[in-house]
C-alpha cells in the first residue's frame, strides 16, 4: 500500500464516521420530540375532563330468560 491508498482510506473513514454520528444524533433528537408528543389526540368533548371524575357509564346486556 502506497501512501495515497492510506490517505483514500483515512478520508473515507473519517466520512463514514462523521455520518454515522451525524445520524445518531438526528435520530436521538427526532426520538426526544416525539417522546414529548401527547400519545393519543384528546377528544374535544373529553378535554374539560380532569383525572379523577366520574364518567357516566352505558353497558347494554343481553339478557336471554
Amino acid at each position: 500500500m502506497n501512501d495515497v491508498t492510506i490517505f483514500i482510506f483515512g478520508i473515507m473513514f473519517a466520512s463514514i464516521t462523521g455520518a454515522t454520528f451525524a445520524f445518531m444524533w438526528k435520530m436521538t433528537g427526532s426520538l426526544l420530540e416525539d417522546v414529548k408528543k401527547p400519545r393519543r389526540p384528546v377528544h374535544p368533548e373529553m378535554r374539560d375532563v380532569e383525572t379523577g371524575d366520574e364518567l357516566l357509564v352505558f353497558r347494554a346486556e343481553d339478557k336471554e330468560e
